[in-house]
This record gives structure tokens, C-alpha cells and sequence, in this order.
């Protein structure tokens, strides 16, 4: 079984609910349904893309996968073990996050070389001499010299803490590293630099990486393979050729008609009093039925699963009635 086959990360009908339960006046509280039915697999050594817009759950999946949050339901096991068993030690070892805002997510009143050796005295274990030689190793991988050690975050421009960040991700030698938006703060010439460095850094180190971000074009330049997400489901999944040159799901056809294109004049992809659902009142079926010109009636009352597409086993969405090749 080669590198690419062997799955690192399965998660299994994830779910995660905000609120419900009894209020104290007895009624019953609603709850936001922010992550629902969540299932893939992650392979070693690939690049997951996991693609939406803002409120779809893509954030929320995230801080499940890295412990920061706790699963209403479901499982998610890294080679085989239940994480929500494992130790807090042990999960931040194997499993690391970069953040979306690189300076908000540096401790202000640390400096770098406290930041960087947090992780190295806590989680390796590394004496004095070991971490001196691990912080200069650090430092080289994300192109930034050991000047930089003594100085504070406020110091850095965005795309300089962006790289601190994932040098601090990296301190604990991971096998997953989870990135949320990791080069949507960052301007456009900087997010080509931090890409370049985490598809070399990918290939140093063997990493696996599950890529969040509302921007198609940076999705599709970096993933292996593509998860769209819509209301806190997955609708659909795919390699990224699929997915981007062959989408089956309408709302992710609406997706990539509705990005901007240098070049190309921008287009109305949706009339402007399109029904949104509500998140603390799910509809009984398609959540995007109400924003799709395909949909009948069945579409608002059958909750559709994801199914293979004829020919491509691993091209799957969730549609009652998918797009055919000719409309895409």
C-alpha cells in the first residue's frame, strides 16, 4: 500500500450542536446544527480541501478534528485510535493548527523563542542544547533568521507571524496539521509565498494537511482532493479535478460561477432574495432547496445522501438530481 492509499484520518457521521437541552423555565432551548453527519477520509501525505462559504461549519470541523471542541456525536480516529479518548499531550503531538489571523494567534507578551520552545519543552521533552538546535531547524524551514527569536508579534508583518505559526505548528512534529483559513488575512502576493512554503514543507516533512478556505482559487491550487461544505454537511466530495472541472452539486457550480475571475466581468450567480436556512430550525430536506433552480418539491422534504457519480466511484454529492457532465 503506497503513501497515498493509507488512511491517517477517518472521521465517521460527525456532529456538533450548540445550545438545545432545558432552559430553566422549563421549555426547550433551540440549537444551531453547526457540523451534521460528517463522514471522509484523510489520507497520509494528501492535501484535503475543504471548501464553503462563512457559517457552513468549515471553522467548527476544524476545532473538532484539533480537540479544541468536543463532538455532540460521531468519531474521529488518527490510525486507527479514538481521538476523543486519547490525551491532550498525545492529540496536540500528533494533530497541530494554524490559524486564520497570524498575529492574534501569537501570545503578545512572548517572544517567538518562547512561543517556539512552549511545544519542545512540553511536548518533546528537549533539553536546553536539543531545543537551541530544533529552534534554529524551525526558524530555517520557514525562511526567517534566529533574529527574529527576541522580537514580539506586534513586530511582524502578517505574512512574518503567518510563518512563526507554522513554525510553532511544526515544533511538535505532527502527522496532521489542520489549517483554517491559514493565507485569507494575508495579501495576495504573501498568501503565493505561504502556499509555496507549506506544499515544500508537505514534501520535507511527509505531512498530511486538511486545507479550510472560502477561496476556490486557493483550494484548488493546494488540494488533492475537495469536500464542499453547505449548512454543516458535506454535498459534496471529490478529487480536485472533479470537483472544480466536473461539480455534480448546483450549489457548487453557484460557488464557482459566483468567485471572481481577473479578466472576467463579474455575473449575478443568484437573485438577491434567496432564502437562507435557518440554523436553529433545519429543514426536513435539501438544505439548499430553497436557493436551487433545479430543486421540485421532493428536494424540501428527502434529505439527500452522498452518492458516486456513474464511472467515478470517488466523486460523490449529495443531490437528489445531480448535474450531468453536459452542464458543466
Amino acid at each position: 500500500m503506497s503513501a497515498l492509499e493509507r488512511v491517517l484520518l477517518e472521521v465517521r457521521e460527525l456532529e456538533r450542536r450548540f445550545g438545545g437541552g432545558r432552559s430553566l423555565l422549563g421549555g426547550r432551548r433551540p440549537a444551531v446544527h453547526a457540523v451534521q453527519g460528517v463522514s471522509f477520509d484523510l489520507r497520509q501525505g494528501e492535501t484535503l480541501g475543504i471548501v464553503g462559504e462563512s457559517g457552513c461549519g468549515k471553522s467548527t470541523l476544524a476545532r473538532l478534528l484539533v480537540g479544541l471542541d468536543e463532538p455532540t456525536s460521531g468519531s474521529i480516529r488518527l490510525d486507527g485510535r479514538d481521538l476523543s479518548h486519547a490525551p491532550r499531550r498525545e492529540l496536540a503531538r500528533a494533530v497541530q493548527y494554524v490559524f486564520q489571523d497570524p498575529v492574534s494567534s501569537l501570545n503578545p507578551r512572548k517572544t517567538v523563542r518562547q512561543t517556539l520552545e512552549a511545544p519542545l519543552r512540553h511536548l518533546l521533552g528537549l533539553d536546553r542544547e536539543a531545543r537551541e538546535r530544533r529552534l534554529a531547524e524551525l526558524l530555517a524551514a520557514v525562511n526567517l533568521t534566529e533574529a527574529f527569536l527576541e522580537r514580539y508579534p506586534h513586530e511582524f508583518s502578517g505574512g512574518q507571524a503567518q510563518r512563526i505559526g507554522i513554525a510553532r505548528a511544526l515544533a511538535a512534529e505532527p502527522r496532521l496539521i489542520v489549517l483554517d483559513e491559514p493565507v485569507s488575512a494575508l495579501d495576495v502576493s504573501v498568501q503565493a509565498q505561504v502556499l509555496n512554503l507549506l506544499d515544500d514543507l508537505k514534501r520535507r516533512f511527509g505531512l498530511t494537511y486538511l486545507f479550510i478556505s472560502h477561496d476556490l482559487s486557493v483550494v484548488e491550487s493546494v488540494s488533492d482532493r475537495t469536500a464542499v461544505m453547505y449548512f454543516g454537511r458535506i454535498v459534496e466530495f471529490g478529487s480536485r479535478d472533479a470537483v472544480f472541472g466536473r461539480p455534480r452539486h448546483p450549489y457548487t457550480r453557484l460557488l464557482l460561477d459566483s468567485a471572481p475571475v481577473p479578466g472576467r466581468r463579474r455575473v449575478q450567480a443568484e437573485e438577491r432574495s434567496t432564502e437562507l436556512p435557518d440554523p436553529l430550525n433545519p429543514p426536513p430536506g435539501c438544505a439548499f432547496a430553497p436557493r436551487c433552480p433545479r430543486a421540485p418539491a421532493a428536494c424540501r422534504t428527502v434529505l439527500p445522501g452522498l452518492e458516486a457519480a456513474t464511472g467515478d466511484t470517488g466523486h460523490q454529492a449529495a443531490c437528489l438530481h445531480p448535474l450531468p457532465a453536459t452542464e458543466t
